[in-house]
Order: structure tokens, then C-alpha cells, then sequence
């Protein structure tokens, strides 16, 4: 994305809106379903078999979600895989990470609005303006910003002279390890900012959900994996 990027409109969905129409027509295809949650491991969807049910919290009857709960095995796997996976993460660059998130914003921005913004309306309980400004707006926010400005940091921390026969270079190293992302329940945004925005700059995360929204960040790594990552 070249230039600085905008603050991504907030949509009002009015009566008789086409925004409004899409979301009607998601948050009753997504109430219509119950949906199998696995863990995600190495890129592979884990069922476990140890399931809890999310619930709708404003009707505890409706279940949205089966829920397949890491054990001792799935964490231990995890924490190898993110461990492994640095050196490629790493080698992929900040231009092609960054792409990945911008493309991420992008889908955001788009269909994926409406799946996004009915999930989280759904998991936890938001007003649409509510999801909105949460689950759309502010992620894409992060994801573009975010890549705006890790850019930005790179270009200026690079040296500014370089003598003849010779370029000089500042490479920004990633932490060692993984960084552990355990998001809270409230904002759906910062569950996909805390841990995609260690990733950007080259660290590898696992990320842990709150327990109250399993739902709406299942739906957020669903995007994220469309994206590319």
C-alpha cells in the first residue's frame, strides 16, 4: 500500500441500506448453524474431542459453537511449531508479511465485514454500531496502520551513509521464541491485533482466546488463513 492509509469508514447501516440487508442475512445464516471449532496447530485443524458449547450470551439456549479445547499435547505442538516456523516467517520479509495483513484489511473491509461484525454481535453481545467500530473498523485500522508503520521504522532506523564499495544495512531482528497472545473477550479487534502484530515484524505467536469468544476469533484466524498466513 503506498502513502499513509485512512481511518476506514464507519458504516450506519440505515434502515433500507444494502449494509444492512447483508448483515440481516449473515447473522441469520450464522444462527442457523452450529459450528465445529478445532484448535489450529501447524496449520492443521485439530478436534480433540474435549468440547465445551459457546452460547449466545443474550440467549443462553442457542448454541453457536462446539468448541474443541487444547490439551497438554496440543500446546506442546503448538509451541514447536511456532519455534520452527521462524526461520521461514522470518526469511519471508517485511514487504510479503505486510501484504499478508493488508490483505487481510482488505477482506475485512469487504464480505468478510458482515461475518465478522455478525459474529461478534452474536459471541458477545454487541449492538451493531458496537461491532462495527470494533470488529471492522478498528481491525482493519490495526492491520493497515500497522504495516504503514513498521515500514516506515524500517526505512528510517536504515543508515544513512554509505561509503563507496559498500552498502550499509540495520536489520530488525524478531524476539527469539514466540510471543504468547491471550486476548481478552471484549474487543474483537484487539484478539486479532495482539497477535498478528508480532507476527508482522517477524515473530511468530500463538494465540490463546478468551473462553468467551472462541466463536468471533475463529472466525477472524478463518480470514486471516484466506489471507495467506
Amino acid at each position: 500500500m503506498s502513502g499513509h492509509p485512512a481511518n476506514e469508514p464507519i458504516l450506519d447501516y440505515a434502515p433500507g441500506s444494502d449494509e444492512r440487508a447483508a448483515l440481516q442475512a449473515e447473522l441469520e445464516r450464522q444462527l442457523a448453524t452450529v459450528v465445529e471449532v478445532p484448535c489450529i496447530v501447524d496449520g492443521e485443524a485439530v478436534l480433540t474431542g474435549n468440547t465445551v458449547e459457546q452460547v449466545v450470551p443474550h440467549d443462553h439456549g442457542h448454541v453457536l459453537a462446539r468448541v474443541h479445547l487444547a490439551g497438554k499435547a496440543e500446546i506442546e505442538r503448538a509451541c514447536t511449531a511456532a519455534v520452527a516456523a521462524q526461520g521461514d516467517w522470518i526469511a519471508l520479509g517485511l514487504e510479503a508479511r505486510a501484504a499478508i495483513f493488508e490483505r487481510c484489511a482488505d477482506l475485512l473491509a469487504g464480505d468478510w465485514r458482515y461475518r465478522v461484525n455478525a459474529a461478534t454481535m452474536l459471541n458477545q453481545s454487541k449492538t451493531v454500531f458496537q461491532a462495527e467500530v470494533d470488529a471492522a473498523c478498528e481491525l482493519i485500522d490495526f492491520w493497515r496502520f500497522n504495516a504503514h508503520y513498521a515500514r516506515e521504522f524500517h526505512d528510517q532506523l536504515q543508515p544513512l551513509v554509505s561509503p563507496e564499495g559498500v552498502e550499509n544495512s540495520t536489520e530488525i531482528r524478531p524476539l527469539e521464541g514466540f510471543v504468547l497472545a491471550i486476548t481478552p473477550f471484549n474487543f474483537t479487534s484487539i484478539a486479532g491485533n495482539l497477535p498478528s502484530a508480532p507476527a508482522l515484524v517477524g515473530c511468530t505467536a500463538i494465540w490463546k482466546p478468551s473462553r468467551n469468544c472462541y466463536y468471533s476469533n475463529y472466525v477472524l484466524m478463518q480470514l486471516m488463513l484466506e489471507a495467506g498466513l
